[in-house]
């Protein structure tokens, strides 16, 4: 990137950090006042390369804004999460839903769980809604007939 583009972009980044700005135009008009003589296309294409984003400001208008990545400190912070946390993982392609009496679902859901039907992946479970994630349809399949026979 050259000299002149960097100061720019660092020049853009400060004006839509400092204005409210809504149009290319006005942002071209900013970029004069601060000495850049620049194109439609050349704010086309820097906007582009900043990546930003046009937000609801607070008049109600819309305004640029930077798109910001997470910090690569916030990154390390959920990698250390995840192994901390980790079991394990497996692909579901299918799921089932079961309703329960209310406040019954997470009890069936362990139930479930400690079944270990084939193909069951696991269970997540609200006040009165299972979801089941199984491994593919016809595990699904298996498993409902599986619970329609408990249920006889």
């Amino acid at each position: 990137m050259s000299g002149m583009k960097s100061k720019r972009h660092a020049e853009i980044l400060e004006l839509i950090d400092k204005y409210d700005i809504e149009t290319q135009e006005e942002l071209a008009e900013h970029l004069n006042e601060s000495g850049f003589s620049v194109t439609q296309a050349t704010i086309s294409r820097d906007i582009r390369e900043l990546k930003l984003s046009k937000v609801s400001g607070s008049n109600g208008r819309q305004k640029y804004t930077a798109f910001i990545k997470p910090s690569t400190e916030m990154t390390d912070k959920y990698s250390r999460v995840l192994k901390e946390g980790y079991v394990s993982k497996e692909v579901a392609t299918s799921m089932i839903v079961i309703k329960t009496v209310t406040g019954m679902a997470m009890a069936v859901a362990v139930a479930i769980d400690h079944m270990e039907l084939p193909g069951v992946v696991g269970c997540i479970a609200g006040d009165d809604t299972i979801m089941c994630a199984l491994r593919s349809r016809e595990d699904a399949h298996l498993v409902m007939e599986k619970i329609s026979e408990m249920l006889r």
